[in-house]
């Protein structure tokens, strides 16, 4: 593909190159091109641009608009196309998408605007189209000077390593030069992989790998006389609503008294700092799983309140692309499998942002570090479930616009605990503004429940599987009735974004 061909030999056949946007972005890959001798050959603009239409960029025509896309790429003979429009919404780039499969040829796309300003655009940087470019979202600027000084040279603990947002955690975080990397799992495939793909580029980092479940008080212990981490990143979590909804006791023994044992541990190693990763399902919680991780906000909280050195602090956002059993995999599964994919409902909306946005945000408000604070990522617009499986559908070859949606899309109404569009911040929170424009404080008006005095009665009533009476201590806790409703019996497998 076009990122590949750095070769100069003039010998070699030139690709013939269309490219979409005469703009910035795609006059500086024009002038790479052909300063740096790349086996490309530019042959032709087309830009929605009305006063370029018939005049020449770079020595090159304006063949038109986006919409002339077909005919221009057939008229010109060309071979590939470049998508350089780096501040198109998803939905322009959804149709550009369309057109090139009708065109019939091999596509690319440029970095997001955030890279136009800050640096020039490479055809390293060159690639194909991916499902975040269709929801429209742009990357997050990353201080790396600030995330690195508070990591380099230090000790690091994250919890779930072997999972999408735990390991993501490790990969960012081994960028940043820490003196030891422990990775904790439950799972040990799961362990081997993650650390298998993170020491060839270790470097002078210690990797420490820990088989070990949060829920064993005793096991975290245990660990807390071998190791002493100064930052810990608590990621591992039970995360499926719909599992969840069938497994509270799973819910509260994971999320809820794993956190606990991990606040624990934190105080015992004299941590400098203990991260929560949470969820939006945590906001207004209105299922067993946000019900545990708003249960688990509060426990972070109170440790906060209770003093001691360790600054304590929770990170909430929404869905994840392509997170282990997310929405993303299971429509591609489907698309595969040429069965339809399944939509609760189609009205539904989720927040959603890449799992590198994720986990450098994580860091970057470890870094922000305030003590007690609860601090929400920026997730941009809520994006139509909808909007995003016939976004896939496209990606796969199919053209819902024109009469071909492939294997489609089936509705299967909501389940249990599911809501139609999920929340950021409590009603009684204010948002307020902090170092990062990509992180926002949000600061409660209210004090939370006692809720490690409440903990021992879950724990047994969980531990005995006492469903019932677990729903109805949490419903109390919350002050939330409907979480106290058995649910009724509901086939899985719809799709809705729920996982965090």
């Amino acid at each position: 593909m076009v990122g590949d061909r750095q070769d100069s030999r003039e010998s070699q056949k030139r690709i013939r190159l269309l490219i979409v946007g005469a703009g910035e972005a795609g006059q500086s890959l024009v002038r790479e091109i052909r300063e740096e001798g790349l086996l490309l050959e530019p042959v032709g603009f087309v830009d929605d641009d009305p006063g370029l239409a018939g005049h020449e960029v770079l020595g090159l025509p304006v063949l038109g608009g986006t919409t002339e896309l077909v005919e221009a790429a057939h008229r010109i003979d060309a071979e590939e196309i470049l998508i350089a429009i780096p501040s198109s919404p998803g939905s322009l780039i959804r149709r550009l998408v369309i057109l090139c499969k009708r065109a019939g040829l091999p596509f690319m796309i440029v970095p997001g605007i955030r890279a136009i300003i800050e640096g020039d655009v490479h055809f390293e940087d060159v690639r194909p189209v991916a499902p975040e470019d269709l929801l429209g979202r742009e990357s997050v600027t990353f201080q790396a000077g600030s995330a690195r000084a508070a990591v380099s040279g230090r000790t690091i603990l994250v919890t779930g390593a072997g999972g999408s947002i735990g390991g993501e955690l490790c990969r960012q975080l081994l960028e940043l030069d820490p003196r030891e990397l422990i990775l904790l799992g439950r799972g040990e495939n799961s362990i081997f992989e993650i650390l298998g793909e993170l020491a060839p580029n270790a470097g002078t980092t210690r990797l420490t790998p820990v088989i070990a479940d949060v829920r064993d008080r005793a096991r975290l212990q245990v660990l807390a006389t071998r190791h002493r981490p100064e930052l810990i990143l608590h990621a591992a979590a039970h995360k499926h609503v719909p599992l969840m909804e069938d497994n509270p006791e799973e819910a509260v023994i994971v999320n809820v008294a794993g956190t606990a044992n991990l606040i624990e541990f934190a105080r015992q190693v004299g941590a400098e700092r203990f991260v929560l990763i949470s969820t939006d399902k945590a906001v207004s919680p209105t299922n067993i799983m946000g019900a545990t991780k708003k249960l688990a906000e509060w426990l972070v909280q109170q440790a906060q309140n209770g003093g001691g050195t360790t600054r304590f602090m929770t990170v909430r956002f929404g869905n994840v692309l392509g997170s282990r059993g997310s929405v993303v995999p299971l429509f591609q599964q489907r698309i595969a499998a040429g069965l339809p994919l399944p939509i609760t409902d189609r009205g539904m909306t989720r927040y959603f942002m890449t799992i590198k946005e994720a986990a450098l945000l994580v860091i970057e408000a470890m870094v922000l570090g305030e003590a007690g604070s609860t601090y929400i990522l920026e997730m941009g617009e809520p994006v139509s479930i909808l909007e995003l499986a016939r976004n896939l559908l496209v990606l796969s070859g199919f053209d819902p616009d024109n009469g071909d949606d492939g294997p489609g899309v089936e509705l299967t109404g909501l389940r249990p605990g599911e809501r139609l569009h999920e929340l950021l911040i409590e009603p009684d929170e204010e948002l307020q503004p902090s170092a990062n424009p990509m992180i926002r404080r949000a600061c409660s008006r209210r004090s939370c429940p006692d809720v490690a005095e409440a903990l021992p009665a879950l724990i047994t009533s969980a531990v005995a599987g006492d469903r019932a009476g677990l729903r109805l201590q949490l419903a109390d806790l919350l002050g939330s009735p409907n979480l106290a409703n058995q649910p009724s019996s509901e086939p899985a497998g719809a799709a809705d974004g729920t996982t965090a």
